[in-house]
């Protein structure tokens, strides 16, 4: 059966006003907050929403401010077209695709800053990302207000901090996660994957494997600093050009764990090229 197509709204005023009639007929709201590109792991985010509410809004915005100077904002892959085709099919009733403009107004100085938990790996080695990206989910929460927003454990980072800032603001939205969506050969799907050249893309599920491997090894009880040493060596071997983190956090606090007492994830940043891949798993937990 054809989904109907998802009207498309491009203000915040127009965004309320649809999910208002929605709320006061008594149906339930999922939000999915997206930069476009979609794909397998953003359509798995939209069907388990429509999963659990009677409607879903899928937001398009490629937000600016999560973007470093030397990062790919004016490259980032765009097609609304292609996009809105993919939602509907996945149960989007309704697209929020604003222009920058409409989300940061003329004047515009306040940022979301969620502390130490936004300031290591990703943090670091992307300074000012993660305000950004507090910042635009903040207001996009507010704005739409859903019972639900659905975010992926493939950016586990991202799925800790929005979960912080909810609780620390009080705002009334459950934050659901979804399991990472992988390629049959383990790669993690993401929108920066049509970056990377064949013998790239050939290299690229090594990431996966050695996170799993290692994963799998600590869990047993190996030593968490020899298999993180095993993992960089395997991923150097592999042919990656760099990496920038390879490590074992508590599953909540992102706190360094020498051993896996508590709950645990290994994440790791890798670059092949000028690509950039983050890939992570639960420890005891396979391919999160």
């Amino acid at each position: 059966m054809t989904q109907p197509a998802p009207e498309i709204v491009r203000s915040i005023i127009a965004l309320r006003r649809n999910l208002a009639v929605w709320r006061a007929s008594g149906e339930g709201i999922g939000l999915v907050p997206t930069m476009g590109a979609l794909h397998d792991g953003h359509l798995a985010l939209i069907r388990a929403a429509a999963a659990r509410h009677r409607r879903v809004a899928v937001t398009i915005f490629v937000n600016p401010t999560q973007f470093g100077p030397r990062e790919d904002f004016s490259a980032y892959p765009r097609n609304e077209a292609d996009d809105v085709a993919k939602a509907a099919a996945a149960g989007a009733a309704l697209i929020f695709a604003p222009a920058v403009e409409e989300m940061y107004r003329p004047g515009f100085e306040t940022a979301v800053n969620v502390g130490g938990l936004a300031t290591v790996l990703e943090g670091a080695s992307r300074p000012g990302h993660f305000d950004g990206v507090a910042t635009i989910v903040t207001k996009l929460l507010l704005q739409a207000l859903p019972d639900s927003a659905y975010f992926g454990e493939k950016d586990y980072q991202q799925l800790l901090v929005i979960r912080r800032l909810v609780r620390d603001l009080d705002i009334p939205v459950a934050i659901a996660a979804v399991p990472t969506v992988r390629e049959a050969d383990g790669l993690a799907l993401s929108s920066r994957n049509v970056y990377l050249s064949p013998e790239q893309r050939r290299i690229a599920p090594a990431l996966s494997r050695v996170l799993a491997t290692v994963a799998d090894r600590v869990a047993g009880g190996a030593a968490v600093d020899e298999q993180l040493a095993w993992g960089e060596a395997q991923l150097r071997m592999a042919g990656f050009d760099a990496i920038d983190y390879f490590t074992v956090r508590d599953a909540e606090s992102l706190e360094p764990v020498e051993t896996t007492v508590r709950s645990a994830r290994i994440l790791a940043a890798v670059r092949l090229g000028t690509t950039r891949l983050i890939d992570n798993v639960a420890v005891g937990g396979g391919q999160g």
